[in-house]
């Protein structure tokens, strides 16, 4: 390791928490450019970024058109604010309405996922009346108190603060199936598992049932193609909302759809949205329909929700995604992907389960037995990574 980075490193561990942690490999790459689909690292090796930051840079690393609409933006006015009346923010949500699905028409602007699903939880408990939210195993809703109290994985639930109305279900996960169980009654045992739910760690009244259309950090899990029907009338009997977190699936990239959950043939009460709505620039975004807005009473604001510049970025993101028809390429080009994974997977045992949808593709690597295999795992990035 040459000084340079040595001495980056160092100051790394002496001034950012140890949370904030390179996590790739024993020396993590130091990205000094990007360009499109690639980044530079400070020794001016190429990388291909499969990863798109983290599913936010969805039309390119400095993409020209975003580039320069976010910087003519920035040159007029860099901040306002909610409380004020800005022009490019009520653009955008327009363009919001026009383009989700159902009667979604009302948007709140925040900065993140973590306070696009706050909203969206504070907005169901105000419209419902109810407190008890239902959410998935393996779920990951951000990192506030409540964000970490709606995710389902030990591993990001720091701190030990929970919200004690968060409730958690089985995930539909189609390759991990409980013992006995077959494909065709997964369903049937999601919706018996819910029902129990509500029976008996609820008071039976909900504000809302809240899942990723496809699980991201849970590994990109794919419910069933009635999963989300079937649990629908659940949810509206016991007086709850539909919310669908859409943070990593939003904005075509599960192909033929600005939303994943179309795919699901419902109408959710509330989506979120937030990475790749502005190519990489800080939004969170909360949409839902004019009843359900009205129930929003009181003061509230978000310093730098409706930032201008994020407006801009976005508005441009979805301008470049409608121009270049890039909802129907993510769904060609996914399904060269994925081609290409069913052949691997053909030639390589340890590769137990392939699954996504569109560009949004996963490997799932085992041992025999189906158990994960995270040393394997870890060569594999390593391998890709030196290649």
């Amino acid at each position: 390791m040459d000084d340079h980075r040595a001495d980056l490193l160092a100051a790394h561990r002496q001034y950012l928490y140890p949370a904030v942690t390179p996590l790739y490999g024993e020396h993590p790459i130091i990205v000094e450019r990007a360009r499109d689909q690639y980044v530079w690292d400070v020794d001016g090796t190429r990388y291909l970024d499969f990863f798109g930051g983290v599913l936010t840079v969805s039309v390119g690393h400095a993409n020209e058109e975003v580039t320069a609409c976010t910087i003519a933006q920035l040159q007029t006015v860099q901040h306002t604010s909610t409380l004020y009346l800005n022009p490019i923010m009520v653009r955008l949500a327009q363009k919001l309405a026009e383009i989700t699905p159902g009667r979604l028409q009302r948007t709140y602007f925040t900065s993140s996922g973590t306070e696009a699903n706050e909203t969206a939880v504070l907005t169901a408990r105000m419209y419902t009346g109810h407190q008890e939210v239902i959410t998935l195993r393996h779920a990951y809703a951000g990192r506030s108190v409540l964000g970490m109290s709606l995710t389902g994985q030990g591993t990001w639930r720091l701190g030990g603060a929970t919200d004690p109305h968060v409730r958690h279900v089985r995930n539909p996960y189609p390759y991990r199936l409980p013992p006995g169980l077959d494909p065709d009654r997964l369903v049937d045992f999601l919706v018996q598992d819910l029902e129990e739910t509500l029976a008996t760690v609820t008071g039976g009244k909900l504000a809302a049932f809240m899942a990723e259309p496809i699980q991201g950090v849970g590994g990109f899990i794919v419910a069933p193609a009635d999963y989300f029907k079937r649990i629908w009338p659940v949810v509206r009997a016991a007086g709850g909302l539909l919310i669908i977190d859409e943070v990593q699936t939003g904005w075509g990239r599960t192909g033929h759809f600005w939303c994943g959950i179309e795919h699901w043939g419902v109408e959710p009460d509330i989506i979120t949205f937030a990475k790749g709505l502005a190519n990489g620039a800080p939004i969170g975004a909360t949409i839902t329909t004019p009843e359900i807005a009205e129930a929003v009473q009181g003061l509230t604001f978000a310093t730098f929700g409706g930032n201008p510049v994020s407006m801009a970025s976005a508005l441009a993101t979805i301008e470049f995604i409608e121009k270049h028809n890039l909802l129907e390429n993510a769904a060609v080009q996914g399904a060269r992907l994925r081609a290409g994974l069913e052949a691997l997977r053909a030639d390589f045992p340890l590769i137990g389960d392939v699954r996504g949808m569109g560009l949004m593709q996963a490997l799932e690597i085992v041992q025999p037995g189906q158990a994960p295999d995270r040393p394997a795992l870890s060569r594999w990035w390593t391998a890709a990574r030196a290649s």
